[in-house]
């Protein structure tokens, strides 16, 4: 028989490995690397005018609080993983019922994510567009800059 210290610690390395892809997900197009992410692309590279930049920062604003909510939840969810490992010590309902609540919520918080780029997307001009979706596809692909 296995100890129950062993599945415990299981149930949590993989709750965090879980947390961890949600996030990686979600920070794919945000968090600045060595080609600056994408808001700092925004920021930086396309030239804006006051008035797109006025409006960006409402949509980053409102963008960070449903960001926050929706991390919130994949940690719940990864949290009931981890509970759901622990009772179960073994691939059964709950844990397969929790696995699903992760993936629900990893994919809400993408989806928001990608309704905020095209959100983004659409303050810019036709020529800043072009650029924002190559730099979008860099982003998704990890494609170095041209």
């Amino acid at each position: 028989m296995k100890s129950p210290k062993l599945h415990i610690v299981a149930a949590v390395l993989l709750a965090a490995l879980a947390g961890f892809l949600g996030a990686i997900a979600a920070e794919r197009w945000f968090v600045p690397d060595e080609s600056g992410g994408l808001h700092e692309f925004v920021h930086e590279q396309l030239d804006l005018t006051a008035q797109q930049e006025d409006r960006l920062d409402r949509l980053e604003e409102r963008f960070a609080i449903e960001n926050a909510q929706r991390e919130l939840a994949v940690r719940r969810a990864n949290a009931g993983l981890a509970a759901a490992m622990d009772s179960e010590h073994e691939y059964g309902p709950e844990v397969s019922a929790a696995i699903d609540e992760v993936h629900t919520s990893m994919g809400e918080l993408q989806k928001a994510t990608v309704r905020h780029v095209f959100a983004m997307r659409s303050i810019l001009e036709a020529d800043q567009q072009r650029q924002f979706d190559q730099q979008v596809a860099r982003s998704l692909t990890g494609s170095p800059p041209e």
